[in-house]
């Protein structure tokens, strides 16, 4: 059952969904109140997408950009292969397991969470490389001092050498680590199941202060100005968090489904795809309110969404097989 949170618009308020504060690192995840986690809306039929759309014959799982290479990452076949798209041959990278998720990182490479691994690809050369891992693995990004911080299924975080696999901490007590995010040198853990946003502290390995997310948050992405944008798909909103003390800033109600999220560092725009109604929505948060500058047609279910900042396009990947959208947009 979904508990409904108060709208929450003033950050002088935000200590109201205080969650959890100094949680000890041995604290076990499974005695926590949680919710079955929140999916993306079954869309209906589609509009005709904007743009053009690329026949792939399979469904896509996930998107990243890799603006080293200028190369277009599409995760599909269930998590099993990665094809990219760049300036040079399209190729396909078998993968070795089932990756439940994907994202971009330094020098030309996407990370791949999977069950006891996180497989790391060079976007240029395809060849892939793995961390091992002690669980079920969600959510994974690099640290500035260039360790893995990795987000488990069991509610534990932990922190890898990449070249030698050895934990060097872990912090417990999260439901489920679906993903993570780093801003400003802080990290922070989007756990489904509780539909909360946590700050992790490092030095402590222990956690730090947590909000709920909505009624039940899905996806965050960072921008540049080290905010964490959420969408809370139960509860039809885009939440925008700040950490160092970890603040809702903004609440905006965001009908149909919201689900995928992009930035666009080049215009300052987060795009978030609308599963109830095949729809792609920017907005600019400049202002204190979201602003909406652009909203597209797309494929049916776009439950994944990515900028290429080398041509200015918006790419939205269609989870029932109908192709990869490319809508061109405005500088």
């Amino acid at each position: 059952m979904r508990v409904p949170a108060p709208r929450i618009t003033a950050c002088t308020i935000g200590a109201a969904l205080l969650l959890l504060t100094g949680c000890s690192s041995e604290k076990d995840g499974d005695d926590l109140q949680t919710m079955d986690p929140a999916t993306a809306a079954v869309a209906p039929a589609a509009a005709t997408p904007a743009g053009s759309v690329q026949g792939l014959g399979r469904p896509v799982d996930a998107l990243a950009f890799d603006p080293a290479t200028n190369t277009t990452a599409i995760l599909t076949d269930g998590g099993t292969n990665l094809l990219l798209q760049g300036e040079g041959d399209p190729r396909t990278v078998p993968l070795d397991g089932r990756a439940v998720d994907m994202a971009s990182a330094a020098e030309g490479r996407v990370l791949l969470p999977m069950d006891g691994r996180v497989q790391i690809v060079d976007t240029a050369s395809g060849e892939k490389s793995s961390v091992t891992v002690d669980g079920d693995a969600r959510s994974a990004l690099f640290l500035p001092d260039g360790t893995l911080a990795v987000g488990l299924a069991s509610g534990r975080i932990q922190i890898v050498d990449a070249t030698d696999g050895t934990v060097t901490e872990t912090v417990s007590g999260l439901a489920s680590v679906d993903e993570l995010a780093l801003t400003g040198g802080d990290l922070s853990a989007l756990d489904r199941r509780q539909t909360s946003l946590t700050e992790i502290d490092l030095g402590d390995s222990s956690l730090g202060m947590a909000l709920r997310a909505g009624e039940g948050a899905t996806h965050l992405v960072t921008d540049e100005h080290e905010r964490i944008l959420v969408t809370d798909t139960g509860g039809d909103e885009l939440l925008v968090f700040t950490t160092d003390p970890l603040i809702m800033r903004q609440r905006y109600p965001v009908p149909h489904a919201p689900y995928a999220l992009a930035y666009d560092d080049r215009t300052d725009l987060v795009w978030v795809t609308l599963t109830g109604s095949n729809k792609v929505v920017g907005y600019d948060l400049s202002t204190g309110v979201p602003v909406e500058k652009g909203r597209f047609d797309t494929v049916r279910q776009p439950n994944s969404v990515t900028v290429d900042t080398a041509t200015g396009t918006l790419v939205v990947g269609s989870a029932t097989g109908d192709g990869l959208q490319r809508i061109p947009l405005a500088d």
